[in-house]
């Protein structure tokens, strides 16, 4: 019989691929609202799930206790179950779990951060409406940093891969056309829910850290050579075709160097020390194509003087050795 935890967790996931199919329609007039709601079940099933593998799959963890009201109730009475209306166990709500999660260490702030924003803009949603075109662009901010951060949490806490699903939100440059440029008129309520998501971003969230408060997707559109062009990706598999880029492209890709990098890592890593660990680490992940690149001064001599380059993406690998500051 399958653990209740790993019950849950298969809910948690279900309900984020339902919340990104929904948002990745291509007409569907309640998108950012819809996504919301099924985004923050997401997390509250995915938080829950946690908390039960915590305490040993013991469902009354996750039941909440109130006072006992019985008059003849003294002081030292244990306090009993609070019920819903149907008389079944209430649990504890996201917020509950999220704020001891991130108390113990075992929740990231950033990711906190973004479920405050999401619980902001859900709530917003199912207890009035949402009208201005602004409300768009942050949700996608917003969803793109929760749906990565749902699939890191996933890895971290589960060893749960996530990559056998299409776990992306489609960006809204190809969900709508665009619209001619307009003025955007902000009521009260719209501007207090903009100035709170902006008060939770500050200047330490890293876009390409393993947890975000927010993604700013950028999206580009360049005239193809080849009226059937092809999309690719890095991949390792020695059977795929071969796609070269241009000197241009691949610093683009790779833009750090060693000092580069290892800067970052020292400011990133609480007490970082450029030593071996780090060294045997670095050169290990240069052999994969996702995190570096190694340029040959003299391209097809093997004794050519060789300096790797790297993506911004293998710190993400790093933060699962070092502690961050």
């Amino acid at each position: 019989m399958k653990a209740r935890s790993k019950e849950l967790l298969d809910r948690a996931v279900a309900a984020t691929i339902a919340a990104i199919e929904i948002y990745n329609k291509p007409d569907f007039r309640y998108r950012e609202e819809t996504f919301a709601v099924l985004a923050i079940n997401g997390w509250e099933l995915l938080l829950k799930a946690k908390w039960l593998a915590d305490h040993g799959n013991d469902l009354v963890a996750l039941y909440v206790r109130e006072p006992a009201k019985s008059k003849a109730a003294t002081k030292g009475t244990k306090p009993r179950i609070k019920r819903t209306r149907s008389g079944n166990p209430l649990t504890h709500s996201l917020d509950f779990l999220a704020k001891k999660l991130v108390d113990s260490g075992t929740l990231d702030g950033n990711a906190w951060k973004n479920l405050e924003a999401l619980l902001e803009l859900r709530d917003s949603a199912i207890h009035f409406y949402n009208r201005s075109p602004v409300f768009a662009q942050r949700l996608q901010e917003i969803g793109a940093a929760s749906v990565k951060n749902f699939a890191a949490a996933a890895v971290d806490w589960f060893k749960r891969d996530l990559s056998e699903f299409n776990f992306y939100l489609m960006p809204l440059s190809f969900v709508r056309l665009p619209a001619q440029a307009e003025a955007v008129v902000l009521n009260p309520e719209e501007k207090n829910f903009l100035a709170f998501i902006e008060s939770l971003e500050t200047k330490q969230d890293d876009p390409a850290g393993r947890y975000s408060v927010s993604v700013n997707i950028e999206i580009k559109f360049t005239r193809s050579k080849a009226k059937d062009a092809l999309g690719v990706q890095v991949t390792n598999n020695p059977n795929a075709p071969e796609v070269r880029l241009t000197e241009e492209q691949v610093r683009e890709k790779y833009p750090w160097d060693y000092d580069r990098l290892t800067a970052e890592c020292r400011k990133r890593y609480t007490g970082f020390k450029s030593d071996q660990k780090y060294h045997d680490c670095r050169k290990e992940l240069a052999g994969d194509k996702r995190f570096s690149h190694v340029r040959e001064l003299d391209p097809g001599n093997p004794k050519s003087a060789k300096k790797p380059f790297f993506n911004a993406n293998i710190l993400a690998e790093f933060d699962k050795i070092y502690a961050k500051a």
